[in-house]
């Protein structure tokens, strides 16, 4: 057994595949193209208004599919970015949990990593290292930061003046004023052919035929954005959002911004809600690279495929 793998038990069930095992671990790269896509980082302001949140058609968390409103926001068009993420690491000397896990509860200091069909703990996984020791972001300044927790997603946004964006806000702005639609863009999942996201193309977990160009994350932009202008909302990695999970959402607000939240499936472990599904998301397993969907995950916890964008108020 490698030394450097450990069981994952009782983590969130974004990692609940039936499949864990103890496996010698292969270092790779998370996708074999590295070109920036040239997408600039910019915020893009929405206005708000009403809009059909949720769904009926898929996961029962996600209804009641309802008439919901925010007000007026920001949000950043992109996921914040290993170069963005590296500029608050050298200005504020922050360490990510990843890096302190043992703080947290873990026997070492690492992070959740996907890596031959099963998801397993790997000692000294972070940010820097995503798939753990051998792998690197080098080159790869245009990537979504990952292994990050939710703590240094908040830590983050509060250095750059801004805020995680709700669970109403993100899908509000994923689903780009196409209301009532499955994805993104619209009701069919590749429009003439077209891949809209990078996703999991194949059976999950034995076969990943990569016909989007990319086996693990892409650069930021490399896919369309939605109509309000925003890139990898959906697919790509996961995001945070500010909101603690519970299975019916409404429950959220009524406990309040310091509620903890809380999935029956894993009692014991404070959970928040991440939306858009990732690049392990295919149409046999997850299905969530859909606006309405949304998982609980352990807040403490990073992976190789959850990273996040911020939003601020407009007043």
């Amino acid at each position: 057994m490698n030394k450097n793998i450990i069981l994952l038990t009782g983590v969130a069930t974004v990692f609940a595949i039936a499949i864990w095992q103890l496996q010698p671990r292969l270092v790779v790269q998370s996708d074999q193209l590295l070109q920036s896509c040239n997408t600039p980082n910019d915020v893009v302001a929405l206005t708000g208004g009403d809009f059909l949140m949720g769904s009926s058609a898929f996961y029962p968390d996600e209804t009641p599919e309802e008439m919901a409103s925010v007000a007026a926001f920001e949000i950043d068009n992109n996921e914040i970015t290993n170069r963005e993420f590296k500029v608050f690491i050298e200005e504020t000397k922050y360490i990510t949990s990843a890096e302190r896990s043992i703080e947290l509860g873990f026997n070492e200091n690492g992070s959740a990593v996907f890596e031959a069909a099963s998801w397993g703990f790997v000692v000294d996984a972070n940010w820097r290292q995503p798939e753990g020791p051998g792998s690197s972001i080098e080159g790869r300044d245009d990537d979504p930061v990952v292994q990050v927790s939710l703590e240094d997603a908040k830590a983050y946004a509060t250095w750059a003046g801004r805020r995680l964006p709700t669970e109403k806000e993100w899908e509000f702005a994923a689903r780009g004023g196409l209301d009532g639609k499955s994805y993104s863009w619209g009701d069919e999942f590749n429009p003439d052919g077209k891949h809209m996201a990078n996703t999991w193309q194949g059976h999950f977990p034995s076969m990943n035929t990569a016909e989007d160009g990319y086996m693990g994350r892409a650069p930021v932009g490399c896919f369309p954005a939605n109509k309000y202008g925003l890139y990898d909302i959906i697919g790509n990695v996961w995001e945070w959002t500010g909101d603690p999970y519970y299975p019916d959402r409404r429950l959220a607000v009524e406990a309040g911004e310091d509620a903890k939240g809380f999935d029956p499936r894993q009692p014991d472990i404070e959970v928040g809600v991440i939306k858009g599904g990732s690049y392990l998301c295919a149409a046999n397993f997850c299905a969530r690279y859909r606006p309405a969907a949304r998982h609980a995950q352990d807040t403490g916890l990073g992976t190789n495929h959850i990273g996040f964008r911020t939003a601020a108020d407009i007043l």
